[in-house]
């Protein structure tokens, strides 16, 4: 499809990139949703824990939300997601995606950037327990990039899943990492390490023949982490290869369902190849946002409704 042409323009101080980011990330704050938690059992013995919220009347629609690194059911940018869905019809079910929810994961694997499997566990739970006929997906950064992927692998997509958007997507995992090693994302980079190590030495306590304290004491940097865990604990064989097979740049050409990539030009976190032109012109299923302002997972709104929220909305309903 052609590349879609943004409206997105909000007042001066959120055009600065990384302001928008911040504000959305640590201040913004958004109450009025009741979530009611579900826990899964997966096909591997682990479990994830759903947090479900609904429409005020009984719903034949749900959204599945899936959030960013080190986020949860509970961050701002899902609460604000599943609040304008619950008041437009749709009841939604915000994934924490394994060691997110407040509770260790049972294995020694967690959450990746490409771990469908864990995404398709939710939809067939759904599709068999519960009574939606249409399902939709909204994905942030690491989950829009989850999403993606799912989307464009060699599967069937169920016929109830009918659209998605991804928001802030990290396309290309790698060229995000370098983003995120450059010195203008220095606090980033160091927030998400220090979160990741914490729950690393929760891992070295439950398998300490898996993780030993000198590779702990190895990790300086994001990618660091990626060689000595991330890879190691789900098979790959080291970080390069783990980024290079789980980003959702190559799946793109592949999704048959009407889907939404959001991608600031002023985020801080993507790279040049974050940005799939190309894929979106030769795709008539896949459009793509490129709005000059909106920093990453930003999008700054009035009365506390971001862009992006509202833009998932319309998008969706005009299907």
């Amino acid at each position: 499809m052609p590349l879609v042409a943004s409206t997105y323009n909000p007042p001066i101080l959120f055009k600065n990139g990384h302001l928008s980011t911040i504000y959305s990330g640590i201040f913004r704050k958004v109450d009025g949703v009741a979530q009611e938690r579900e826990r899964i059992t997966l096909f591997d013995t682990d479990f994830l824990d759903l947090d479900w919220s609904f429409a005020s009347q009984k719903s034949n629609k749900v959204m599945i939300i899936l959030h960013g690194l080190e986020g949860s059911a509970q961050r701002p940018y899902i609460m604000g997601s599943a609040k304008v869905f619950n008041q437009n019809g749709y009841d939604a079910c915000a994934i924490n995606l394994r060691s997110c929810s407040g509770a260790p994961n049972l294995l020694f694997r967690s959450y990746h950037s490409g771990a469908t499997e864990d995404l398709d566990a939710v939809i067939q739970h759904i599709l068999t327990n519960k009574s939606y006929d249409e399902i939709y997906i909204k994905g942030f950064s690491l989950g829009g990039n989850l999403a993606l992927k799912y989307l464009g692998e060699k599967r069937e997509i169920p016929k109830a899943v009918k659209g998605a958007v991804a928001v802030s997507v990290p396309c290309d995992l790698y060229s995000s990492l370098k983003q995120l090693l450059l010195p203008k994302n220095r606090l980033y980079a160091a927030r998400f390490k220090k979160h990741l190590v914490e729950k690393l030495r929760v891992k070295q306590e439950l398998f300490p023949n898996e993780i030993s304290d000198k590779d702990i004491a190895s990790i300086k940097t994001l990618k660091d982490l990626d060689d000595i865990y991330t890879s190691r604990a789900h098979g790959f064989t080291d970080a390069i290869d783990y980024y290079t097979k789980s980003s959702c740049l190559p799946f793109l050409p592949n999704i048959k369902i009407p889907t939404l990539i959001i991608n600031s030009k002023n985020d801080s976190f993507l790279g040049p190849e974050c940005y799939p032109y190309t894929e979106a012109e030769e795709n008539k299923n896949l459009f793509l946002e490129t709005p000059n302002f909106g920093g990453h997972v930003g999008f700054y709104g009035v009365k506390n409704t971001t862009y992006t929220e509202k833009r998932c909305l319309n998008f969706l309903n005009e299907l």
